[in-house]
């Protein structure tokens, strides 16, 4: 009740908090419905590995508004570390060929590209690529743009003719390219061709300054990212990612590909 009575000293009374699980890496994610509006929670143990997300977020959320959710509080207690945020209007992006919110991502992601890099701790794009890429590659991903590097549907909510992004936990220090290229992986899981992924993604000004290597290099580490995420019998959902990944890999090396 402790947790609970902190919350609402921000949001009021909560009279609903149907709960929301899609892209999101929380032991608890809720819609809070309360007189005040309507508010975003999302917990974890405050022993769990993946804690440090969120103080991440809550560090890094300032920095992201309004192409993030505004953070309205971080409540610390009794093993529980939790964000509150504004809760976004609009839907999760479809990525499907064809639809109208594609645009609005290219958008964001341009705007993202845009953000300052804040002067806070965030892992390097290639400390993150390490393990899956040639040594001789890691150069390609080093830079100094603040990227997402989760392109996952749900964190990308569309409203009022414009694209948001949610779940900055793996906010990373990188190539400013890096970000459309994570979103080519997703459009190939939603549809597309892999040679029309890359052109959804060249609506990214960033993209047009990624060298061919580069981008085959990270295709490559990133398909190896998902089998091992997948292992040897992945869910329904993983096994996709395994396979749009794998496909756009092999698109990058094949003799006819970019």
């Amino acid at each position: 009740m402790v947790v609970r009575n902190n919350i609402e000293d921000v949001t009021g009374s909560v009279f609903s908090a149907p709960p929301v699980d899609n892209g999101l890496n929380s032991s608890v994610a809720a819609l809070l419905h309360t007189p005040n509006g309507r508010f975003f929670v999302k917990a974890l143990p405050s022993d769990h590995r993946w804690a440090w997300t969120q103080a991440r977020e809550a560090e890094i959320a300032p920095h992201v508004h309004p192409l993030g959710p505004a953070l309205q509080a971080r409540v610390v207690e009794l093993g529980w570390d939790v964000l509150v945020f504004e809760a976004l209007e609009g839907h999760q992006a479809d990525y499907a060929p064809g639809s109208p919110d594609l645009p609005h991502v290219a958008n964001l992601l341009t705007h993202v590209g845009q953000l300052a890099c804040p002067d806070i701790a965030l892992r390097h794009a290639e400390q993150r690529l390490r393990a899956y890429a040639d040594p001789n590659d890691l150069h390609y991903f080093a830079g100094g743009a603040l990227l997402h590097t989760d392109l996952n549907y749900g964190n990308v909510i569309v409203g009022d003719d414009r694209a948001r992004i949610v779940d900055w936990g793996w906010a990373t220090r990188g190539a400013p390219w890096l970000d459309a290229a994570y979103w080519v992986v997703w459009l190939v899981a939603a549809g597309h061709g892999p040679n029309a992924a890359e052109w959804c993604a060249a609506k990214v000004p960033a993209w047009r300054s990624a060298p061919d290597k580069g981008v085959t290099a990270f295709a490559a580490a990133n398909a190896k990212i998902w089998a091992e995420a997948g292992g040897s019998d992945p869910d329904p959902w993983t096994r996709r990612m395994v396979e749009a990944s794998t496909a756009w890999s092999n698109y990058r090396l094949a003799p006819n590909g970019a």
